[in-house]
């Protein structure tokens, strides 16, 4: 890397972290709370909103129920949280939903778990990024004219603070979550105490229009059928909930007890501010509609629709600009750090399943500041896809929004019952099993709740758009096993090839090692056979882990090779190998140092996209360093064979040095 790219790296990044500081980027509960729980705190800002949204269809009687909607919301959010503090309790490791579902209902469950919460956390980068766009617009005309350039840019800004680390991400955005906390607090307090105490009659500027019903002729199934769809939308107000179980080890010691404890805080104020802003808002006459050209009766003409927020901010501090301008300004800024919430989650599950063989290995390694650097931009991409594609248009997006996170809610309460359920079949112990037992009931609720939510939202958004989420999950799901197929394959041609002793010509060697399989063995019979001065093997100690499995595995092995680990603080590989290569080339500078590198041949592009990249890097800096030769030990994989039948029999001259195409060919 150059010193100007290095340089612009830096100033975006910062100083890069050694990996025995990851303990330091542990975050307290009041940093934890912002990082983790702004996206479910932020979803009050546009959960309320669909649900007056879905219902204006049916007109101002309609709409009379939206404080029942609201209350059947909290419940359930009530009742996942306490869910999933069991959830963080039995299964703290970081795995979540996915791991819950694994472990207790099978590899199937699992992966269907994590595809459907990789699609949910991109859509709620999407939606999140969106709705700030719409309140911005509310006050400045040029975004809402602009919604799509503001929300990619936002994305961009976002992923580039998430690539400087989890902690610096989490004290940068504490204080606008907290603002908003406390702006909404305010607002709503002091709304509700002007229209219950003081006895004001507050109205919002959409009070005096009337509602002009789309459809007025719903009874009912059909009016069942648009009170289940509202109270599905209102629904978006519990995503969020599950990042914090995926976060687990992102939190201080003890880490159990401080997530479930930011789980409560997240439950307690999103209950809160969900349910002031639905009465407030019905109180001052709040009239929000689909379709506000057609809906509102009696607006001006060229009226732009604020949002609920924006009209909340304007009734409650009517006569004082500086509280609406604070109020869209914070919950703007909360919306684009809810954003926040998925960049902590989806990298973390990403690297999760990377590990399980399940996504390309490059997920699961940490960048230069210990934040899983791979998975951030891999999500970025995404949203921005999602946003560009639907304009930045939350209704649209809301439609696909939340399908995911109660597949993974519903699959997650069934694994936690089941776990309970084998635990109690071992336990003696008359205490634990009757916390064990208390657990299983909670679990068991959540379970129903979730589920039938999870039916309900099937049945009304399926044809709104909800299919587009689920071919979606589909389609990670295969690919995620198609890929899971292809590492099993390599693993068992690497481990069970019968190894043929074929010794190549003489080398004084230094042989790379990253693991005791055949490629391996390769390389150090080719270097042994140079009857070299010197043979080393030498690894690089990027994960302690790993390394010390492989020392113990190189010591009970039959290789006569000493194994030398080389330390890599900040997990790099190509600069430690470089820097050990050079001391042997000062300590012995007549002598001529090759470095044999085991490579896989594979056939496919895309095998080469799933495998590790560092040979090539370490060849490209090996070959400009004096009196060092590099060698490539090939291993060829079994999808190299029909390229390489390809390549020869297409090359000129072929049938003339003996080679004989396969029939058909």
């Amino acid at each position: 890397m150059s010193k100007v790219s290095t340089a612009a790296k830096r100033l975006v990044l910062g100083k890069p972290f050694r990996s025995d500081k990851l303990g330091h980027t542990l975050l307290p509960k009041r940093i934890a709370l912002p990082v983790f729980a702004s996206d479910a705190m932020s979803s009050v800002a546009y959960a309320p909103e669909e649900i007056f949204l879905v219902l204006s269809v049916a007109g101002i009687s309609a709409v009379a129920f939206t404080p029942w909607i609201g209350l059947a919301v909290c419940v359930v959010m009530a009742v996942v949280v306490a869910s999933y503090r069991q959830n963080v309790h039995a299964y703290p490791s970081g795995g979540g939903d996915y791991e819950v579902a694994t472990t207790n209902l099978g590899p199937a469950a699992g992966l269907t778990v994590g595809s459907a919460l990789l699609v949910d956390y991109v859509l709620t980068v999407a939606v999140s990024i969106s709705a700030a766009a719409s309140n911005i617009g509310s006050a400045v005309p040029f975004v809402a004219q602009h919604k799509v350039l503001f929300a990619v840019v936002a994305i961009v800004l976002v992923t580039s603070v998430n690539l400087r680390g989890i902690r610096e991400s989490g004290t940068a955005f504490a204080i606008p979550t907290y603002a908003f906390m406390g702006g909404m607090v305010l607002m709503l307090g002091w709304g509700l105490f002007r229209v219950y105490v003081l006895g004001d009659d507050i109205h919002a500027e959409s009070a005096a229009f009337d509602l002009r019903a789309e459809d007025s002729h719903l009874y009912g199934i059909a009016f069942a059928f648009l009170i289940a769809r509202a109270f599905s939308s209102g629904c978006a107000a519990l995503t969020g909930v599950e990042a914090i179980s995926n976060g687990v080890p992102a939190f201080e010691k003890p880490k159990s007890r401080n997530a479930a404890t930011t789980l409560l805080l997240l439950g307690v104020i999103g209950i809160t501010l969900l349910m002031g802003i639905i009465l407030l808002a019905q109180k001052i006459g709040i009239k929000y509609a689909m379709d506000p050209e057609y809906q509102l009766v009696g607006a001006p003409e060229g009226y732009q629709q604020k949002t609920l927020i924006a009209q909340l901010a304007e009734a409650v501090f009517s006569g004082f600009p500086i509280g609406f301008f604070f109020i869209t300004t914070v919950t703007a800024l909360i919306l684009v750090l809810a954003a926040n919430t998925a960049f902590n989650g989806f990298p973390v599950l990403g690297s999760v399943l990377a590990q399980d063989r399940y996504l390309p290995r490059q997920l699961h390694t940490r960048g230069d500041r210990l934040a899983f650097s791979n998975g951030i931009l891999f999500l970025s991409g995404a949203a921005i896809a999602f946003v560009v594609v639907f304009g930045a248009e939350v209704t649209k997006l809301i439609q696909l929004y939340i399908v995911g996170v109660f597949v993974s809610f519903t699959l997650s309460q069934t694994g936690m019952v089941r776990h309970w359920t084998r635990l109690l079949a071992t336990e003696t112990d008359p205490e634990q099993r009757r916390r064990m037992q208390r657990s299983r009931v909670v679990n068991g609720v959540g379970l129903g709740m979730t589920g039938t939510v999870l039916v309900i939202v099937l049945i009304t958004k399926f044809a709104a758009g909800a299919w587009i989420a689920i071919v979606a999950m589909v389609a990670i799901f295969v690919l995620m096993r198609m890929i899971r197929k292809h590492y099993d394959t390599v693993a068992r041609e690497l481990e069970n090839e019968e190894w043929d002793g074929v010794l190549p010509s003489r080398t004084h060697s230094i042989v790379l090692v990253s693991k005791l399989h055949m490629p391996t063995l390769r390389a150090l019979a080719y270097a042994r056979a140079t009857r070299p001065d010197t043979l080393e093997a030498v690894t690089v100690n990027v994960d302690e882990a790993d390394t010390r499995a492989l020392v113990r595995e190189w010591e009970a092995s039959d290789v006569s090779v000493p194994l030398k680990v080389v330390e890599s603080p900040y997990r790099e590989v190509t600069k430690p190998v470089l820097d050990y290569v050079k001391r042997v080339r000062r300590d012995s500078p007549r002598d001529v140092v090759t470095v044999f590198i085991p490579e896989y041949v594979v056939g496919h592009w895309w095998e080469q996209v799933l495998h590790n990249q560092s040979a090539l890097r370490l060849k490209s800096r090996l070959l400009f360093q004096p009196g060092v030769m590099v060698t490539s030990v090939p291993w060829q994989l079994r999808s190299s064979e029909k390229a390489k039948r390809e390549v020869l029999g297409n090359a000129p001259g072929a049938s003339r040095r003996g080679y004989e195409p396969p029939v058909g060919k």
